[in-house]
């Protein structure tokens, strides 16, 4: 399927429009920040009320209708083409650097035990363009993409579209990104994982692990029975030497199930000596935060317990850090707000609201 930006460079070629049209209406969105098709002055009018007559007023293809806003955090509920909705987080960081949470699927069919996203199961997987249209979207606002990361709704690698946005997120004439300004997360899709490192090496990748113990790691993520851990680890450890990359091991820390001390020590055990680039790998904890559909034994850690596991992965010699929590009070993790925006957020008067708002 083409992109969008495709579409309209062949649609202005139809209508015998010189080549430099697209450059200006390119101009218009990426650096005019020019939401509407009638708004961009530097093109004709007749022109632009053929584009607005055929692709619509706006150029985003999806519609926001529920936010909600911390100090740190934002986040948008969208409604897409066919009804669904997904959720895309701005975070703001010291130094005003500005980071987005992006998701590739509406809903996740991978049934991860405690994913908010899981509970809702997979509704479809987005295109490319809706997939961007998130980054659009907070672009068109008038924040500076800083960075983005593929840690929304859905696991990326089970989308094909995946591999064309990121196409469009590094392109030159559009949204000019570094590769190393964008992170995809898994939950370890093999073939996936392959084609990121043969396709886009300096994309950075994240592995979300959750428990060294494989029998455990499977009742957590069902995944684990098609894609083995063992199996997962060695394609890292390929990544690795290829790419000469640092690879993140993602661990949300359940209270009580997998924070022990013996956990620490397997988690140490499992990614030392893996050869001269093991150095390359690092830890990053998170905290567990309460989901909506998410089974009720799943809760936060207590202090002490992050604590423990922190300093034991330290003393192996392992490289880790404690993520900063971000939007814990606006329900920031991934499906929750499409789980309960009904009650808690603001509507933002789309033009056709879901029927549930």
């Amino acid at each position: 399927m083409s992109s969008r930006y495709e579409t309209w460079r062949e649609f202005l070629a139809e209508q015998g429009q010189p080549a430099y049209r697209y450059d200006q209406l390119l101009r218009a969105v990426f650096r005019e920040r020019v939401s509407e098709f009638g708004r961009m002055s530097a093109l004709p009018r007749e022109l632009r009320e053929k584009l607005s007559a055929r692709f619509g007023e706006s150029v985003l293809s999806i519609e926001p209708v529920a936010r909600s806003d911390s100090e740190q955090a934002t986040k948008v509920l969208f409604q897409i083409p066919r009804g669904e909705r997904v959720e895309a987080v701005r975070m703001k960081y010291r130094a005003a650097w500005e980071s987005f949470c992006i998701s590739s699927q509406s809903g996740c069919n991978l049934a991860c035990a405690f994913c908010a996203t899981g509970a809702i199961g997979l509704k479809r997987s987005l295109t490319a363009d809706e997939i961007t249209d998130q980054v659009l979207y907070f672009h068109l606002e008038g924040h500076k993409i800083d960075s983005i990361s593929f840690m929304g709704m859905g696991e990326p690698f089970a989308n094909p579209a995946t591999f064309e946005a990121l196409g469009l997120l590094t392109d030159p004439k559009l949204f000019a990104l570094s590769p190393r300004r964008v992170t995809i997360s898994t939950v370890g899709v093999i073939p996936g994982m392959v084609r990121l490192r043969e396709e886009f090496p300096r994309v950075n990748l994240v592995f979300s692990l959750h428990s060294p113990f494989p029998e455990q790691r499977s009742q957590l993520v069902p995944l684990n029975r098609r894609y083995p851990l063992e199996e997962v680890m060695e394609v890292l450890d390929e990544h690795i030497r290829e790419t000469r990359r640092q690879v993140s091991i993602a661990y949300i820390l359940l209270g009580g199930i997998n924070d022990t001390p013996a956990h620490a020590d397997a988690v140490a055990s499992l990614l030392k000596d893996r050869g001269p680039w093991s150095y390359l790998y690092h830890v990053n904890l998170i905290r567990y935060n309460p989901a909506v559909g998410a089974p009720e034994e799943f809760a936060r850690p207590v202090s002490e317990a992050v604590n423990r596991f922190l300093g034991r992965l330290r003393d192996a010699g392992i490289n880790v850090t404690l993520r900063q929590s971000f939007g814990t009070d606006i329900d920031a993790a991934c499906g929750q707000l499409y789980g309960r925006y009904a009650p808690k957020l603001t509507q933002m008067g789309a033009r056709t609201p879901p029927a549930a708002l």
